[in-house]
């Protein structure tokens, strides 16, 4: 990989070259997300129902989504860092094997009814799910600083077509795995594992060259050739302009895209900001998300029903991915955060104030959760993306995302035991209003200094 690296970075390609890649790069994230969205989203709906199952009480339901995430957690730091290493081709590589691995660790737990076991496996599992975010952040490596958002929402949208199709998969492959003496509710982990396997054979085969690493080569070749004399040294040393890396048509620079009024925010305040923005999004989706389906099947709804309520809501976090990252291009990322906290809360209000047994009006709660947590993630993920500079760009993303995915780890373990105590419209209102304290963070954090 670093003599492709040198190979790449020998001579600065022309732009139509470089575009041509950054096409190929999208091409090949998008069919790996498609396969991961499956892995991503099948477990999603029964995970909580299987461990229910096992205990005997729904007081714990809430524990697989806090595995999902915890095990998310520490693999978004040991991907963005063999990224920052070796490349996202291996990065991502690494974290769908052991994605899949634990999915089929899943049904061997549930074969064996051993309920340690099966929490390891959940742990494992969630490797897919902060993989599958990670690889967002490949697609913006090496596009124009005024298309990163959308780069980043084309990645995305991809997930969709899995994350759909697994939900609705479950009674299929409930009904499968029964014919091989496996638990129904194991079944959709057997589609998980096969899914993330497949999205690891193809980044490891097809992303090549390693959009990072040839980032990176461009990124020190125009370094090279700019004269001493025309280099920036006027800026503060800690400012995101300072810091990003110079621009060029051929991508892989960090510049805040425009309308953002970004001027005189520093990098540490900027990634703080973009934190901010996508632990409190995650934080919210995981803990109302986790608790629908244990709350319509206490209200007669059947799993095949939740199945599809939980698909309405992973289509809607990413189907309008592509709409998201146009508005954070045009219009900047704060403004668009605003906007996600705003749907936040009017999911949670929804989703409070439906009644438990209309399943159309706990789509339409779930679906504006999801579109919450499109425009927040992506808003996020772009004032990330152009604020740190490359050279430290991949550990500084799998460190977000590890506070990330551990804020979707408290949420989901903690709406258990916020249902059991008082009921699931407390939760679903409680965390919309959760939603809003990015307003006065983005008040505070995005002030310019004096």
């Amino acid at each position: 990989m670093r003599a492709e690296n040198r190979t790449h970075g020998a001579a600065r390609p022309a732009t139509p070259s470089a575009d041509g890649t950054q096409r190929r790069t999208l091409r090949v994230l998008v069919a790996a997300q498609v396969l991961s969205g499956a892995g991503l989203a099948a477990g999603i709906t029964v995970g909580a129902l299987l461990v229910a199952e096992l205990l005997g009480s729904a007081r714990f339901a809430g524990v697989p989504a806090a595995l999902f995430t915890g095990g998310s957690a520490a693999a978004a730091l040991v991907v963005g860092r063999l990224s920052q290493r070796y490349g996202r081709r291996a990065g991502l590589t690494f974290g769908y094997v052991v994605g899949a691995l634990g999915a089929f660790v899943v049904v061997l737990a549930a074969v064996v009814a051993n309920v340690a076991l099966l929490l390891v496996a959940f742990a494992l599992y969630g490797a897919g799910t902060a993989t599958n975010l990670q690889a967002r952040y490949a697609g913006a490596d090496l596009a124009r600083p005024d298309h990163q958002a959308r780069a980043v929402s084309t990645v995305l949208v991809a997930t969709t077509v899995g994350a759909v199709a697994g939900p609705n998969l479950v009674g299929v492959m409930g009904e499968l795995a029964q014919g091989w003496g496996v638990p129904a509710l194991a079944g959709p982990f057997l589609l998980g594992g096969a899914a993330y396997a497949g999205a690891a054979v193809v980044l490891w085969a097809a992303l090549r060259p390693d959009p990072l690493l040839l980032a990176r080569s461009r990124a020190l070749e125009r370094e090279r050739e700019t004269p001493v004399a025309a280099r920036p040294s006027t800026d503060p040393p800690d400012s995101a302009s300072a810091t990003a890396g110079p621009t060029g048509d051929d991508g892989g620079t960090a510049a805040p895209p425009s309308g953002t009024a970004m001027r005189g925010l520093t990098v540490r305040r900027a990634v703080l900001l973009a934190g901010t923005v996508m632990v409190l999004t995650q934080g919210v989706m995981v803990a109302i998300m986790t608790m629908t389906p244990i709350h319509m099947a206490h209200h007669g709804h059947a799993v095949s029903t939740a199945g599809l309520v939980i698909a309405v809501h992973v289509g809607m976090m990413y189907l309008p991915a592509p709409l998201s990252g146009w508005l954070t291009d045009r219009y900047g990322p704060l403004r668009v955060a605003v906007g996600a906290a705003a749907t936040l809360l009017a999911a949670g209000v929804v989703s409070a104030v439906v009644p438990p047994s209309s399943a159309a009006g706990l789509a339409v709660g779930l679906g504006l959760l999801g579109l919450g947590w499109s425009l927040g993630l992506v808003s996020g993920t772009a004032l990330l993306t152009t604020s740190v500079p490359l050279a430290t760009r991949a550990r500084t993303q799998g460190a977000v995302d590890l506070a990330v995915a551990l804020a979707g780890a408290a949420g989901g373990l903690g709406s258990g035991f916020v249902v059991a105590s008082s009921s699931f419209a407390a939760l679903a209102l409680g965390g919309g209003l959760l939603a809003l304290a990015v307003l006065p963070v983005i008040a505070l954090t995005a002030r310019p200094r004096s």
